[in-house]
């Protein structure tokens, strides 16, 4: 029987729960050490889930020799000092949507797994599970025809807590970065699909939002031009409960997704329903029978044990491309952030990250 992973989580939020209960359930990873920025925190977190080793600080945990795999689940201006550092210490690296704060970002920690031959992917769970690669081949099959239209939405409302990092503009809050990244995605997704399969670049962009006293956006809008006549509108919101589903206009028919983004873990059973011009609609179950997120760690360590270095749906070119759309998006409603200028966030500073060689 095969070694299973062993797995570091770096940040100890609500995603960071999430996956190590994933982790628990997994057959091929094991969570070996955690991290937070404080002891205490990292030191609690490990006894909830009876983890043998804690670290006060992320660089502990991404120079411990114990650690495989690197989860990155800190906040989203921490992203690209993680990833890229545990990259350079020879980890591979699971790192949580968006994989950065711009696309400038995102190339660095491309970059640095490509020098270091790292296995990384952008942790878009749903990209992990059967749901995602059947409507991959329902498109490729051309069964609704060549596609023309995507309406991609995924909005909830957070509340108004001022403490909430959603709400905090110098963390990378707003609708956009937090689930728009979804949207986009799966726009990109569909649009590659429709090309034959390799990652395409957004062609045009037209976008709007209302934007909070904060400076977040709290719920916005775009349209997305893609090569091959694909039209995507996408939809998000942090402040606003929205349907989020999926609808796919094609030539020939439509196909719906009710639930895109956790299939299997709220809503619906993971369904696909595909209305063909002139027949009755049909409708497609996927399996059940795992959770999303130890899919998801079962995929990244079936990968990593194969030598691989990418995930075959979510690949670093797709990444790129996607980061650079949520740029457009925000560029389009005059929302930057700190990174966009070069500056990092003070969260970045917090995490005293720095390159080490490898481990």
């Amino acid at each position: 029987m095969q070694q299973r992973c062993r797995w570091g989580i770096v940040g100890t939020g609500k995603i960071a729960s999430i996956m190590a209960r994933a982790l628990r359930d997994s057959s091929t990873g094991r969570l070996v050490a955690v991290a937070s920025r404080s002891n205490s925190r990292a030191r609690d977190f490990a006894a909830e889930f009876e983890v043998a080793t804690h670290h006060g600080s992320y660089e502990s945990l991404i120079a411990d020799p114990e650690v495989e795999i690197v989860y990155v689940a800190s906040r989203h201006p921490d992203h690209r000092a993680c990833a890229t550092a545990a990259a350079d210490a020879g980890k591979h690296v699971l790192c949580e949507k968006p994989l950065a704060m711009n696309a400038r970002d995102a190339a660095e920690i491309v970059e640095a797994a490509r020098r270091n031959g790292t296995f990384l992917m952008e942790a878009f769970a749903y990209r992990c599970h059967p749901q995602t690669s059947r409507l991959v081949e329902i498109l490729a099959n051309g069964d609704v025809g060549q596609v023309r239209i995507v309406d991609a939405a995924f909005g909830y409302d957070a509340g108004p807590a001022p403490g909430n990092y959603l709400l905090a503009h110098d963390l990378g809050g707003g609708g956009i970065l937090d689930v728009g990244c979804y949207a986009t995605s799966m726009a990109h997704l569909i649009a590659a699909t429709a090309s034959g399969g390799e990652a395409v670049a957004c062609s045009d962009l037209a976008g709007a939002a209302r934007i909070g006293s904060s400076g977040v956006d709290h719920y916005a809008a775009a349209v997305i031009k893609f090569p091959g006549q694909v039209i995507a509108r996408v939809a998000c919101a942090i402040q606003l409960n929205l349907d989020s589903t999926l609808r796919i206009y094609g030539t020939k028919g439509t196909v719906i997704v009710p639930s895109p983004w956790l299939p299997g873990r709220h809503g619906p059973p993971p369904t696909i329903l595909v209305h063909r011009h002139g027949s009755g609609p049909a409708q497609i179950d996927v399996d059940a029978s795992a959770d999303l997120y130890v899919r998801e760690v079962d995929a990244v360590g079936a990968l990593v044990r194969q030598g691989a270095r990418s995930h075959p749906l979510m690949g670093w070119d797709e990444s790129l491309a996607n980061m650079t759309t949520l740029d457009r998006w925000r560029e389009a409603i005059g929302l930057g952030n700190p990174q966009d200028d070069g500056q990092p966030a003070a969260g970045v500073h917090a995490a005293g990250i720095t390159s080490p060689g490898r481990a």
